[in-house]
């Protein structure tokens, strides 16, 4: 089921970052190169624990917003929390630090507890069970790529205000369908961030068919591995590749874009996707990088 919201004329974001919302960041006190005094905004970073009914998943570094996305999201991709699967209540306790999400039928994620994979995610991305179970066989999308939407996207998302340009140390992850931006998600972590952008998606009935995955960070294996079991047919990134992430990517069919800056990119898989309808006299270059003094990754 799709969102009549996604038909809408609107072209501004459902979800957007807000780097002035209470308890994201916070300014600290130091001293520059010179020893002189200087303040700096920096990221705050919190735990948050996830349970699937009566068990402990697992408690992950996050920056604290939308917290139900994130536990939904995050049992979806690790296969804890089947599509099928009915959820009858995501419950956060602030206090706590805790999200609970609760199913119909007590789920069979026990084997998936005994066997974990330590990934290259920042903030140490913890990937349980084998990481390529429920690629085999699956097809993605034959869903079309035009070039023109890849440099509207590129640079209308690198410059939306958000806690990167702010304070740096953060990922983000951006649900788009076609030249529109949809959602926008941050984190400390860019597995957290995807994360968000799943269970937004199963939270709100949206569908991956269309849609493209756009995000700050490297393109890895696991970025690729989550992209595809999300069933979303483009991943697309300012970073670079690792040769798994391409690997598994050409296995699965996902067209992967990287180096996405100004009129450039690099395609090294699902070219067959890709439709090169700009006019490249009109696409403007990158001048130097579009964020503010002093922010660091």
């Amino acid at each position: 089921m799709q969102l009549s919201v996604l038909d809408e004329p609107d072209h501004g974001y459902l979800i957007a970052p807000d780097p002035a919302r209470a308890g994201l960041s916070r300014c600290v006190a130091g001293h520059d190169e010179a020893g002189r005094p200087v303040e700096t905004r920096v990221v705050e970073e919190r735990p948050l624990t996830i349970y699937l009914n009566a068990r402990e998943i697992v408690t992950a570094m996050t920056i604290g917003d939308y917290p139900e996305y994130l536990a939904l999201g995050f049992l979806a991709n690790q296969g804890m929390l089947a599509a099928a699967e009915e959820v009858t209540g995501v419950e956060y306790d602030a206090e706590l630090e805790v999200v609970v999400v609760r199913t119909a039928v007590e789920t069979d994620h026990e084997a998936k507890l005994q066997k974990k994979t330590r990934t290259s995610g920042c903030a140490v991305g913890t990937v349980f069970g084998d990481m390529m179970a429920g690629l085999e066989g699956r097809q993605l999308p034959a869903a079309e790529l035009r070039t023109s939407w890849l440099y509207a996207l590129s640079h209308r998302i690198n410059r939306t205000p958000s806690l990167y340009l702010e304070a740096g140390a953060i990922h983000g992850t951006v649900l788009c369908r076609q030249d529109r931006p949809l959602v926008y998600m941050e984190d400390v972590g860019r597995h957290n961030a995807v994360d968000k952008i799943a269970g937004w998606m199963r939270a709100e009935g949206v569908g991956p068919e269309d849609k493209i995955l756009y995000t700050t960070g490297r393109l890895t294996s696991e970025m690729v591995i989550k992209t595809a079991l999300m069933g979303i047919p483009v991943l697309a990134s300012r970073s670079g590749f690792t040769a798994w992430g391409v690997e598994i990517a050409n296995q699965v069919g996902l067209t992967l874009i990287g180096r996405l800056k100004g009129k450039r990119f690099t395609c090294l898989a699902g070219e067959s996707r890709l439709v090169r309808d700009a006019d490249m006299a009109v696409v403007p270059e990158e001048g130097r990088r579009h964020r503010r003094k002093g922010a660091s990754e």
